[in-house]
């Protein structure tokens, strides 16, 4: 094991100087929908996918672990501070199975009274480019706004431009950069 340190960046974003009208657009096929406690095991499932093969797997080692995004996805929902209205699926339709397949997660707790913190904003490989993140941080920032907050908070790995670009074109801006340590094993 080797101890590394990993640049993270707080962003933030007001709420009120955003536009959050409407409903997000999905790609035909596709549908979110608002959490319910029947969905935990599939919010953790989609959560495991699009995490493990990713950096964030060796910065929160749970992400890499399925039995890890579970317990994470209890406790996520479990906690006082828990938002269910800024926690949303991204589901695919589909007319071979019992029910829509999940594809992308993302999960809300409030950090204070005005102030929202979006959790694992993940989405499974094959689904990438779709425009599910850009919908899914939509609902979270609507459900924030439901709820009273003023403010909207994350934090994301520098080496993950993909996701701060998202999150710069919804008005997320870098507020504090943090580095968190973490033991990784290298093969």
């Amino acid at each position: 094991m080797t101890v590394t340190y990993f640049k993270r960046y707080r962003m933030e974003v007001r709420l009120d100087q955003i536009q959050l009208d409407g409903e997000p657009r999905l790609a035909e096929g596709y549908e979110l929908l608002p959490w319910s406690p029947k969905l935990l095991h599939q919010h953790a499932e989609v959560k495991w996918q699009s995490f493990r093969q990713e950096l964030d797997s060796h910065v929160f080692p749970c992400l890499g672990m399925m039995d890890g995004c579970k317990q994470l996805m209890r406790e996520i929902s479990g906690r006082r501070n828990f938002v269910a209205e800024a926690t949303w699926l991204a589901c695919r339709k589909s007319e071979f199975s019992s029910g829509p397949q999940a594809c992308g997660t993302v999960q809300g707790l409030m950090s204070s009274a005005r102030e929202g913190a979006i959790q694992n904003l993940g989405v499974h490989p094959d689904c990438r480019d779709l425009g599910l993140g850009s919908a899914l941080l939509f609902k979270a920032l609507q459900g924030f706004r439901e709820v009273g907050c003023r403010y909207a908070n994350l934090e994301v790995t520098v080496q993950n431009t993909a996701a701060i670009r998202l999150y710069e074109r919804f008005g997320f801006r870098n507020v504090e950069t943090l580095f968190k340590v973490a033991d990784v094993q290298y093969v």
